[in-house]
């Protein structure tokens, strides 16, 4: 039953969606859905565990696996794994898959359109991948990283080995073996018709597109980037004691060190950026093109058009955004995750502290002072709204075009919850209030 209320020019409804019992409840197996409309979370009892959703308590069973339950990313299927008499299964939608002699080295994987669920598993010494409930071929194991789907959820990657050689399968096709393959680097194109990996070839690590070797390196970053028109692809390279950033095949500036979540291509897949340090200088490097800071942070942001480049930097020990080349005032910090362009690319906002008081800068103008403020910071569709989380006190709100919206004891914003305008005028998201979980609407005038 949802109540609803106005609250600063906001028509606001809460459903109750659990009530937590913290006697038994197990808060690292606590996920939301992506539209925040249920709850999963695991319980132990009498040393049993079972997983409830929502307000309905599943069948009890002698463990429950790490790292679940999970949702679908449409939010309408619950996964979790499970083990009773010494086997272990998947339990989906409260049906329990084929039991195995063990399950799942990392987390099970829905694909992005929900329609398939994949994980591994085990029956006496030989590994497989599940999916969509039908079993692979046997490996001696199966791992380095999760099973990876395609952005259309139409294809699928994972790694495997036999007996000391490692390869990568795709679609169910055996790649070349090597001596290893890097930890969670297979990347499908946004596409989805190209592939890329890192392998290990004797000493030497490289990168392995559509099935063609690259250039070898003593060593490799970040995994490869595909750019957003699937055309190009970027990945750090390690030689000696430099590190360089390799676009299409051509090797850039070595430099002491790439900045973390970099390289970063344009949303038109003309430009390519990442952040570089040599000695106590760091760069942001644009096209080949430096500018120097006394540090950078690690979020760069690219408007939806690519007309606009933003980053946080650092002068003097203090903290800015720049913008274009043109820098914004100075504080403490800046928050990680932003600055973050609205879906127009009119407008921009970011988090700032100094002192112990958090801002969030809206198109050059602060609002706050806060004593803390999210991860979640968030334009409507249509760039007109504005959203983030924040708390004053003990209490936590939502803050829509810088007003302060109803008080919870926490908003939701990590273990699978999503803050999010599903219109251009609706806000949804998850809060806390005591032991109760609530799924929140909030209607926002219209600007």
């Amino acid at each position: 039953m949802s109540e609803q209320e106005r609250y600063n020019n906001r028509e606001i409804s809460e459903e109750l969606i659990a009530s937590i019992d913290l006697f038994s409840w197990q808060q690292e197996f606590f996920r939301v859905s992506p539209d925040n409309r249920r709850v999963a979370y695991g319980v132990k009892k009498q040393n049993k565990w079972a997983v409830v959703v929502n307000t309905k308590e599943g069948r009890q069973y002698d463990s429950i696996l790490k790292k679940t339950p999970l949702f679908s990313p449409d939010g309408k299927q619950v996964v979790y794994g499970a083990a009773f008499n010494n086997k272990w299964f998947m339990v989906v939608n409260g049906r329990e898959e084929k039991h195995y002699d063990d399950i799942v080295k990392d987390i099970p994987v829905f694909s992005p359109d929900s329609k398939l669920l994949a994980y591994e598993a085990r029956e006496g010494n030989k590994w497989f991948v599940v999916i969509d409930g039908k079993e692979g071929k046997r490996y001696d194991s199966i791992g380095r990283g999760p099973i990876v789907f395609s952005p259309d959820g139409r294809r699928y990657a994972y790694g495997a080995r036999d007996g000391l050689q490692w390869f990568v399968v795709v679609d169910g096709i055996e790649g070349k073996r090597y001596e290893d393959i890097g930890y969670d680097t297979v990347v499908f194109s946004p596409d989805g018709r190209r592939v890329a990996y890192e392998v290990l070839q004797g000493k030497n690590w490289l990168v392995v597109i559509d099935g063609n070797e690259e250039k070898a390196y003593e060593g490799l970053g970040t995994p490869p980037v595909f750019s957003p028109d699937s055309g190009r692809i970027a990945y750090v390279a390690i030689s000696g004691d430099k590190q360089f950033v390799v676009v299409d095949g051509k090797e850039g500036k070595g430099y002491d060190g790439i900045v973390q979540d970099s390289p970063v291509f344009s949303p038109d897949s003309k430009q390519l950026v990442y952040g570089a340090i040599s000695g106590d200088k760091w760069f942001m490097v644009v096209d080949g093109n430096e500018t120097q800071h006394e540090s950078i942070g690690t979020t760069i942001a690219f408007s939806p058009d690519s007309s606009r480049l933003a980053y946080g930097a650092a002068m003097g020990g203090r903290w800015f955004v720049v913008e274009n080349g043109k820098h914004g005032k100075q504080y403490d910090g800046i928050l990680r995750g932003t600055p973050v362009f609205s879906p127009d690319s009119k407008r921009i906002l970011y988090g700032a502290v100094t002192g112990d008081k958090w801002f969030m800068i809206v198109d050059g103008k602060e609002e706050g002072p806060y004593d803390n403020v999210g991860p979640a910071a968030i334009f409507s569709p249509d760039g007109r709204h504005v959203a983030y989380e924040a708390q004053k006190g003990d209490k936590w709100f939502m803050v829509v075009d810088g007003e302060e919206g109803k008080k919870y004891d926490s908003i939701i914003s990590s273990q699978g919850a999503n803050i999010a305008f599903d219109s251009q005028n609706t806000l949804q998201y998850a809060a806390a209030r005591d032991t109760n979980i609530y799924s929140v609407r909030e209607k926002v005038a219209a600007k």
